[in-house]
């Protein structure tokens, strides 16, 4: 498997494994074949695992991962996981409410560091404009985050820390052009630009293009979120939704996308992971699989290699692509 350049952390695979559905995020899986899945991406030359405590019921995703490892012949495997701070409602302990995280999720892991810690909360815009449950303002990420961050790096509890990119653009993209910038950024990235449920701005419009841009700027390696767009880039959604739901609204829009990939003779999971892996800057693509079958539809992406010209170009061309919005 291809390697990318990844800062800090050296070379990583272009492939990253995610922990969503592993953990049940994305359909149902069990433990058995979640492990075995495992396995077949690091037997693959995946190279890192990224995970989170909220991913699945009782941190099922970090115990996954701390099984697999335990049973793995891969003992270089690189692992990211997250916390969540926020403070709307207002926060307290800041500082000690990452490091119990951290803690936790080591002990799950069977680790005694994190390669890759991310704040996993979206930032709100730094005017005061809005505001929504879970999320963290400008001054506490600064004042109270990154010096957690900094000083668990400083001793070794974690090797890099990093950002999910998906919080109020202009706030996000502070975020990467302002000193200490993080080690990495998760960001969305796929064809007709969805968001894969994780939206809560719905008058401001998205800029993952301009978040890929400055953090490709600032040196700032890139793990591309949303590939599938929660499922909604698939020739079929793998769960059931109300039509009302975000995902099953992305998925209806989808079908000229769908149809592209019908022509093309391929699957619309792999025409969008090969768009993902074609998109300059991106690091590694993280994938939502729950099973091996999933895991060999996005291996086989992998190996066809990035998008040729006219594909792209018809892409953008899609109604609904970022291209065609202006």
């Amino acid at each position: 498997m291809e390697r990318r350049d990844f800062g800090r952390l050296g070379q990583i695979s272009a492939l990253t494994l995610g922990g969503g559905g592993l953990g049940g995020v994305w359909g149902s899986t069990d433990r058995g074949e979640a492990v075995a899945t495992v396995h077949a991406a690091l037997d693959a030359g995946i190279t890192m695992l990224d995970v989170a405590p909220s991913y699945g019921d009782d941190y099922e995703a970090e115990r996954v991962i701390g099984d697999a490892l335990r049973s793995s012949s891969h003992p270089d495997a690189q692992v990211t996981s997250k916390v969540q701070v926020h403070d709307v409602p207002p926060g307290g302990d800041f500082a000690g409410l990452i490091g119990r995280s951290l803690e936790g999720s080591l002990t799950r892991l069977g680790r005694d560091h994190l390669d890759l810690f991310l704040l996993h909360t979206q930032l709100l815009p730094r005017d005061g404009s809005a505001s929504a449950a879970g999320t963290i303002h400008w001054d506490s990420y600064r004042d109270a985050v990154i010096p957690a961050f900094e000083h668990l790096r400083e001793t070794g509890k974690i090797r890099a820390w990093g950002i999910t990119a998906v919080g109020h653009p202009q706030t996000t993209l502070d975020a990467l052009q302002s000193s200490p910038r993080p080690d990495a950024a998760q960001i969305i990235v796929n064809p007709l630009d969805m968001n894969g449920d994780m939206w809560i701005y719905p008058d401001v419009a998205p800029r993952n293009d301009e978040l890929i841009d400055v953090a490709s700027a600032h040196g700032i390696p890139i793990l591309a979120i949303r590939a599938v767009a929660a499922g909604s880039l698939t020739d079929n959604l793998d769960r059931n939704l109300p039509p009302t739901h975000p995902a099953a609204k992305d998925f209806a829009e989808a079908a000229p996308f769908r149809k592209l990939a019908a022509d093309l003779g391929t699957s619309a999971a792999v025409l969008a992971h090969r768009y993902a892996l074609s998109v300059p800057g991106v690091s590694s693509v993280i994938l939502g699989v729950k099973n091996r079958r999933e895991l060999t539809e996005c291996l086989q992406a992998e190996a066809e290699g990035p998008l040729p010209a006219e594909v792209l170009t018809a892409i953008h061309a899609l109604p609904g692509s970022r291209r065609t919005q202006g």
